[in-house]
């Protein structure tokens, strides 16, 4: 019974050993970067990580394709579902680098960079 209240007791001061707590992230945390972060590099990030699942998606699409082939066992309805399968998911890689190439393109053309967008601000007169 005793160990029970020494290890109550542990645990409390374990638990409420910090005073205060920083609602702003230090220099030195792992989400110091978190005060830096405006809309504009949420929708960069946004477009970089939709191209990126795209591109994975796809590429999983192609692989199931092929592995489809190869089960088809020289079943005419198989083999073309899974041609059809690769089809479709190297016209979506194409559809994918082409968008990434247009941003790459705005960004040297028009120094419009949407990986890192920046919005611009209303400023008082």
């Amino acid at each position: 019974m005793k160990a029970l209240i020494v290890l109550k007791e542990i645990i409390v001061k374990t638990a409420y050993a910090q005073d205060t707590i920083e609602l702003v992230p230090g220099a030195g945390s792992d989400f110091a970067n978190i005060a830096n972060l405006t809309p504009g590099s949420v929708i960069g990030g946004l477009v970089r990580l939709v191209l990126m699942l795209a591109a994975i998606i796809f590429f999983f699409m192609f692989v199931m394709g092929g592995i489809k082939w190869i089960m088809s066992e020289g079943d005419k309805t198989k083999l073309d579902t899974a041609r059809q399968q690769i089809t479709n998911a190297l016209v979506g890689l194409a559809i994918i680098f082409v968008a990434w190439a247009i941003i790459v393109l705005l960004n040297q053309l028009f120094d419009i960079d949407l990986m890192s967008l920046s919005l611009p601000t209303l400023q008082p007169n």
